[in-house]
């Protein structure tokens, strides 16, 4: 085989098939080497399979609400064994698929575990392969917990391949995926703690996390912050021992599966980035503005692997594939604009924003106008039996736009991108108030949170 190419890819999640699909179509030699099923964490095991749980759950939420109001559908549910298997319906055609189309480019598929032995030059398995340009799009991994009893530990791609759920289940980490996992779980009657070590949800608004956790109580989530895990121990009967360190001392809890949702960090473990001159921390790999390695130019990297200032998310590896490849193609030309990024939670009902959050913004000293208000009274709410709705908006007196918007309701994940697009175009709240929206919705009521 040759071992020569234009560009060799490492990985084969959203950031690297951006990369591939451009370059590919102008004719490049490519090579993408994964030692996993090619098509990434979110397709896989991530963000899509995810949703799919997620929307069950809020079709039994949105039921149970119901119920009693017009409807008889007190008695929904979530049947995982049927539920994990339509969710195989989405994750299974992936692999395949990717690989087609990635053989219809003409791409070269190497499974193998990369590691450089020099600027351009990389190890996989028996061969040494170089290229004139190499893109690192290896994503995140799970991050390394230190305490006893770590083996013990579910992590989330085997979470979403549980055939039954058990009883009782605690997640340690009260991030994106310890909520929204929580979340699911609850709504299939299984009982789950989530354990933090600092305030959950840490990067969100204060006032709607503070909600949002008051939500969690009602559907049987128990939330305990500012606790640390510090052993694990299974007895004889297969139940599981934890050790806790919190406010009140040491305590202990008894659960059936402990769950890692502690966060992620960038996955370079074995890559051998030195032999490359290529620099990194636990945050990502050292870019510049063109996501080009400074130290080593042929190099670019992009996704949940980079430290670039933007959040780890799909629609941002997105964002900084396409920016690769358009400068691999026609030279750095093309900047990290870092564009509004709006961000979500899928919890029932969803977290969203973009922009500042109010500690942020009063820290910038803006003249602010807060507009903060319970949308659970809102009559799009009251309709579908919501009461946990909040909404936080942040404006600018100076210039009448918005700085940041903070969402907690049913389709807030959509809702959001009304607000995204409206900083993105700088409009005025005066001229968001004159748009004829659709009514009644919970678009239109965008307008009353003005």
């Amino acid at each position: 085989m040759p071992n020569l190419f234009d560009l060799i890819v490492l990985g084969s999640g959203p950031a690297a098939s951006r990369v591939v699909s451009h370059c590919a179509k102008s004719g490049w030699k490519i090579a993408v080497v994964d030692p996993n099923p090619v098509g990434g964490t979110c397709a896989l095991h991530g963000c899509n399979p995810k949703k799919v749980l997620v929307r069950a759950a809020e079709l039994v939420d949105r039921a149970h609400r119901m119920a009693g109001s017009g409807t008889k559908l007190d008695t929904a549910e979530i049947h995982w064994p049927d539920l994990v298997c339509f969710k195989r319906t989405f994750t299974e055609p992936v692999t395949p698929n990717r690989r087609d189309a990635y053989h219809e480019l003409g791409v070269e598929i190497i499974q193998a575990r990369p590691r450089f032995v020099g600027p351009t030059k990389i190890d996989v398995g028996d061969r040494t392969i170089e290229a004139r340009h190499i893109v690192i799009a290896t994503g995140a991994q799970p991050r390394k917990l230190a305490f006893e009893g770590v083996e013990y530990l579910t992590h989330s791609d085997q979470f979403l391949e549980l055939d039954y759920l058990p009883d009782r289940m605690t997640i340690i980490g009260g991030g994106y995926i310890g909520f929204e996992f929580a979340h699911v779980v609850a709504r299939a009657g299984t009982k789950v703690k989530i354990v933090d070590q600092s305030d959950p949800l840490a990067s969100f608004d204060r006032d709607l996390v503070n909600r949002l956790v008051d939500c969690s109580k009602t559907v049987g989530i128990e939330v305990q912050s500012h606790t640390e895990v510090q052993s694990i121990r299974r007895d004889e009967d297969g139940n599981f021992h934890l050790a806790m360190l919190g406010d009140h001392g040491v305590q202990t809890h008894e659960t059936d599966l402990v769950v890692h949702a502690a966060g992620r960090v960038a996955n370079v473990h074995g890559l051998n980035l030195e032999a490359a001159g290529i620099e990194y921390s636990e945050r990502g790999i050292v870019v510049n503005d063109y996501f080009q390695c400074p130290n080593n130019p042929a190099v670019y990297a992009a996704g949940d692997v980079v430290e670039s200032g933007l959040p780890a998310l799909t629609p941002v590896a997105n964002y900084q594939g396409i920016t690769v490849a358009n400068n691999l193609l026609e030279g750095n030309l093309f900047k990290n604009e870092y564009p509004v990024v709006p961000r979500a939670v899928y919890t029932v009902p969803s977290l969203a924003c973009v922009g500042m959050t109010e500690a942020q913004a009063k820290e910038a000293q803006l003249n602010l106008k807060i507009n903060c208000d319970d949308w659970s009274h809102f009559s799009s709410m009251k309709k579908v039996g919501e009461t946990h709705a909040m909404y936080k908006v942040l404006i600018d007196k100076d210039t009448d736009q918005i700085v940041g918007a903070h969402l907690l309701g049913p389709e807030s994940a959509e809702l959001i991108n009304i607000f995204v697009l409206a900083m993105k175009m700088g409009a005025t709240t005066s001229t968001l108030k004159t748009m004829p929206f659709v009514f009644p919705t919970f678009v239109a009521d965008l307008k009353s949170m003005l």
